[in-house]
C-alpha cells in the first residue's frame, strides 16, 4: 500500500503558475505509475496527466498540453505537476493517484491509490 500527500495549492491569478508537489510513503514508489486528476465544483473528476514508472513517458490531457508538465523523482518518492500560463477553468481540486497495474490508462479506476487533494483557485 502506498499513502499519497498532496502540496502546493492555493490561489494564483490568470496567467500565473503552481507547482503541486505530491509526496509517497509505503511501497516502492517507482513500481507505481502515477497521474494526476482534477475536479471542479459540479462536474466530474478529470484525468490530467500521466507518468510511468521510469518518468521516460508522459501524457496530458489536450486542454492542459503546452501548460502542464507532470515529473516524478523516485529516489526522493515525489511526483510533481508543474502548472503554467493558469486560466480560471483550471480551477478545482487536484488530486495525486498511483497505480499498480501493468497498463495504466486514463480512467480513474485505473489507480488504486488517491491523496486527499489540493485546492487550486485560479482568479480571472
Amino acid at each position: 500500500q502506498v499513502q499519497l500527500v498532496e502540496s502546493g495549492g492555493g490561489l494564483v491569478q490568470a496567467g500565473g503558475s503552481l507547482r503541486l508537489s505530491c509526496a509517497a510513503s509505503g511501497r516502492t514508489f517507482s513500481s507505481y505509475a502515477m497521474g494526476w486528476f482534477r475536479q471542479a465544483p459540479g462536474k466530474e473528476r478529470e484525468f490530467i496527466a500521466r507518468i510511468s514508472r521510469s518518468g521516460a513517458i508522459t501524457d496530458y490531457v489536450d486542454s492542459v498540453k503546452g501548460r502542464f508538465t507532470i515529473s516524478r523523482d523516485n529516489a526522493k518518492n515525489t511526483v510533481a505537476l508543474q502548472m503554467n500560463s493558469l486560466k480560471f477553468e483550471d480551477t478545482a481540486v487536484y488530486y495525486c493517484a498511483a497505480s499498480a497495474r501493468v497498463v495504466v490508462g486514463v480512467a480513474g479506476y485505473d489507480y488504486d491509490y488517491w491523496g486527499q487533494g489540493t485546492q487550486v483557485t485560479v482568479s480571472s
